[in-house]
């Protein structure tokens, strides 16, 4: 079993996907396209008309999309490194679990008839 503390340091082997990288700004930029339509379809135009405003709209919320992820990826790495620090000076605080077998885990069973 992991200790606490490799748990919280990152692996040296693990490899981001494609679609981890893309996922924030393509979320975020289908859906300002689909709510440009749908505003389109709610004033009664053609819903594709003004393509500018479709472009504007989805270019502007996928760069959105990739800030607030980078954000978020930031803060996520401080915050373990915070707790990496934390975990390091007090080891004692975090012992190693024990392993244990699924027979201590399991409940005696009494059958009610």
């Amino acid at each position: 079993m992991a200790t606490p503390l490799e748990l919280l340091t990152p692996r040296e082997d693990r490899v981001d996907t494609y679609l981890s990288k893309i996922w924030a700004p393509a979320l975020c930029g289908s859906v300002a396209f689909l709510t440009v339509c749908f505003v389109n379809f709610g004033t009664k135009r053609p819903v594709f008309s003004g393509i500018q405003k479709h472009i504007l709209w989805t270019s502007g919320a996928a760069f959105a999309g990739k800030v607030i992820d980078g954000y978020r990826n930031d803060y996520l790495a401080d915050r373990d490194a915070v707790l990496r620090h934390y975990v390091e000076l007090h080891p004692e605080d975090f012992p190693a679990p024990e392993r244990k077998k699924y027979s201590e885990l399991f409940l005696p069973w009494i059958p009610v008839r």
